[in-house]
């Protein structure tokens, strides 16, 4: 059986140069190459999403691929695909660079220039490997084998527009259509999720951050089951420790949570700090909360150009939420769209604070009243965005209807919604 290649080079003569040696490898099929990361992750999870025999055996990433670094991409692709084999081929391969290859999960490195005889050796035993990967998975092993969760990250376009709240409500919808769900806290300084849920916790987001290798069983140790069966990440209780979470730890969290739940909100806060960029890249859908006031639209406003300008992601691949709607207003979700240049959710949510009230107030916000207009509209958002899996079941008697055929959300990694 042909050993399938595919390369991940983003330079156009380094394309021809691996293909044409690929080409000349006995028993090897290379695949039409992908010209940078998210090309590289879409084309596996398309793949995959048809079964674990598609996949190629062999993935070839330049270190040169972008926009995500090699060594992340290769932690990622490690997580979300690993019967798939990668390969990094670099003009550094010492011992540091080596080492650190394998700690990302890269199988070989090759260096540049590329010789035939040793990319036909790495080639030849990562295939090998693969195949046995696949076998031990057909006998049942316990390896994810998905083609990864949904990230969904809610950030807000200046403090208290009501992010959190939508993050929770968003993950406890999920996680009632019966969608394993993780909720993450990553306002590292600020985060509030623990106290909106009545928990005590000890570990932390933090406590992942200096982890080069998040097995599941470490990933379990620092998760919070809550009593409604949503898991929780929460931020640190000392906010100086939320320091310790840079943009490479985020992006490893991130990858390690998708790969073992089907449905992954994060809540970035207001402040964007290195981890909720990361997060914010990273993510299927990206969701900015904002309430129809002036000084709030212009936060949104600033916070997507910023986004644009940092290349953490494009305004036409932003939602906005408007929070606290009333007809009545001024600014109504037309005139925010185009202030903001960006898609605005269809599903509003209504300012009813009294509703609220009482459960923010005992911290008990998944006790909310099935009948609030508040938790409805949340719940029909959760529709919108596909993350519970009956986009159309009628639950009346749990708060609303999941509305999933709205369409103005859309996914950028994963256009079917993902999960």
């Amino acid at each position: 059986m042909p050993t399938r290649i595919l390369p991940a080079v983003g330079d156009a003569d380094a394309v021809r140069s691996i293909t044409t040696l690929l080409s000349q490898l006995p028993d090897a099929e290379p695949v039409a190459s992908v010209v940078d990361s998210t090309q590289l992750v879409d084309t596996l999870a398309r793949l995959a999403a048809e079964s674990v025999d598609e996949l190629p055996e062999v993935v070839v990433v330049h270190e040169r691929i972008g926009p995500v670094p090699a060594l992340e991409l290769i932690r990622e692709v490690a997580l979300r695909f690993p019967a798939v084999g990668v390969i990094l081929v670099t003009s550094d391969p010492g011992p540091g660079l080596f080492q650190a290859a394998m700690d990302y999960g890269a199988r070989g490195l090759v260096a540049l220039p590329l010789s035939y005889e040793e990319l036909a050796s790495r080639v030849q035993a990562v295939a090998q490997w693969s195949v046995g990967v696949r076998r031990h998975l057909g006998s049942g092993g316990d390896v994810f084998t998905g083609v990864g969760g949904t990230v969904v990250t809610v950030g807000g376009a200046k403090g208290g527009v009501g992010a959190t709240l939508t993050a929770v409500q968003l993950a406890l919808a999920a996680q009632a259509s019966g969608r394993s769900t993780v909720l993450v806290d990553m306002d590292l300084q600020a985060g509030d999720i623990a106290s909106y849920l009545d928990v005590q916790f000890r570990r932390s987001v933090a406590d992942l951050a200096a982890i080069n290798d998040i097995s599941p069983r470490v990933l379990a140790d620092a998760v919070f089951r809550h009593d409604t069966g949503l898991a929780l990440l929460l931020a640190p209780g000392e906010g100086e420790r939320g320091e310790e979470v840079t943009d490479r730890a985020a992006r490893q969290i991130v990858s390690a949570l998708r790969s073992r739940y089907e449905v992954v909100v994060i809540d970035c806060g207001a402040q964007l700090g290195g981890a909720g960029a990361a997060a914010v890249e990273m993510a299927d859908a990206a969701l900015l909360v904002t309430t129809p006031d002036v000084v709030a639209v212009r936060g949104a406003k600033r916070a997507v150009r910023m986004w644009d300008r940092l290349q953490i992601r494009k305004a036409e691949e932003t939602t906005v939420v408007v929070n606290r709607h009333t007809r009545g207003t001024e600014i109504q979700p037309a005139l925010i769209q185009k202030i903001t240049g960006t898609p605005v959710a269809g599903t509003t949510v209504p300012a009813n604070f009294k509703e609220l009230q009482g459960a923010v107030d005992a911290g008990r916000v998944h006790e909310l009243d099935a009948k609030s207009t508040v938790k409805q509209a949340l719940w029909a958002l959760a529709g919108e965005l596909r993350l519970v899996k009956a986009p159309e079941a009628d639950h009346r008697k749990g708060g609303g209807r999941f509305r999933g055929d709205r369409g103005s959300v859309s996914f950028r990694r994963r256009k079917d919604g993902g999960g």
